[in-house]
């Protein structure tokens, strides 16, 4: 995909320099002295941006991302009147990378958009979606709620998808839905009359929302959050969400080299591990930011 594409741009490495990456993944020691399964340590900021009703900053090394949650009400399409509706888009800041500029970054923002939508949705049908569309419903059929789930690339060095995934699925774990009263008495086509609480709000559902591994193959070996230099040396990339229950509720490959079947089951496996550690790392540094709030 053409993210990955671009990020190889970005890096002009020299000979010298890409053998010792390649040496490096080789021999399990990377130029940062993880192994070939160790993410970066990830730190998670909440409640970033005022207007939303969920946000938060994630940051993965020098790969710095934010994603907010706005939550408005609308009404159910005709073909899924029981499922509220969700829109994704990413932008990446000019200032985060010179390739960013122009045409390359917007090229860039609609890519990750497909795969945010394709990894945390499902398919066109809903089957294998990580957000419970159902859960956004307040009449069948005439009012839900529409997710408005904005990410924004403040600085990349590699891995945006699954940074921009755990931002989002942190965002979703602090966002608060009003609570809607419906007044009785429609009928028909009418639309309900509803008070919206501007003091009691509900906790979203976040227990299906998957988290994004992307598992990077460079020479005979694959490698979990790629930095920008070692996307530059990638052959294929899978990129797996992966929800707390084990769940698998998207899969991107990219890359034009071809991959074993065998090789992606590993890749599942590997996919599922890394997957646990990082919900776990979420769920600490969201409750320790709740607890943060709640003393001040």
């Amino acid at each position: 995909m053409f993210f990955h594409i671009i990020c190889s741009e970005m890096v002009g490495l020299s000979i010298g320099e890409k053998h010792v990456i390649q040496g490096g993944i080789a021999q399990d020691i990377r130029s940062d002295d993880r192994k070939r399964l160790t993410p970066r340590p990830i730190n998670v900021k909440t409640g970033v941006i005022s207007q939303a009703n969920g946000s938060t900053r994630v940051r993965m090394g020098a790969t710095d991302v934010i994603a907010s949650v706005k939550a408005e009400l609308g009404r159910p399409t005709a073909l899924q009147p029981d499922k509220g509706k969700v829109f994704i888009n990413v932008d990446c800041s000019p200032t985060a990378a010179p390739m960013f500029e122009g045409r390359g970054g917007e090229e860039l923002s609609a890519e990750l958009s497909v795969a945010l939508r394709c990894c945390l949705l499902g398919g066109k049908s809903g089957s294998g979606a990580g957000i419970d569309l159902s859960s956004l419903v307040v009449v069948e059929g005439k009012i839900c709620w529409d997710l408005y789930i904005d990410g924004l690339v403040v600085s990349s060095d590699g891995n945006l998808l699954d940074a921009l995934g755990a931002a989002i699925k942190a965002a979703l774990s602090y966002i608060g839905i009003p609570r809607v009263n419906v007044a009785a008495g429609a009928s028909g086509d009418e639309q309900p009359e509803v008070d919206v609480s501007d003091e009691e709000f509900l906790q979203f559902d976040t227990s299906k929302v998957p988290v994004i591994v992307t598992l990077t193959k460079a020479g005979k070996h694959y490698i979990v959050d790629a930095t920008s230099e070692e996307e530059s040396q990638m052959s294929s990339a899978v990129s797996i969400s992966v929800n707390r229950q084990g769940n698998i509720c998207g899969l991107i490959k990219q890359g034009g080299a071809g991959l074993d079947p065998s090789i992606i089951l590993d890749m599942v496996s590997v996919a599922k591990t890394v997957s646990e550690q990082l919900i776990n790392t979420l769920d600490s540094q969201i409750a320790a930011a709740a607890a943060g709030e709640d003393e001040s």
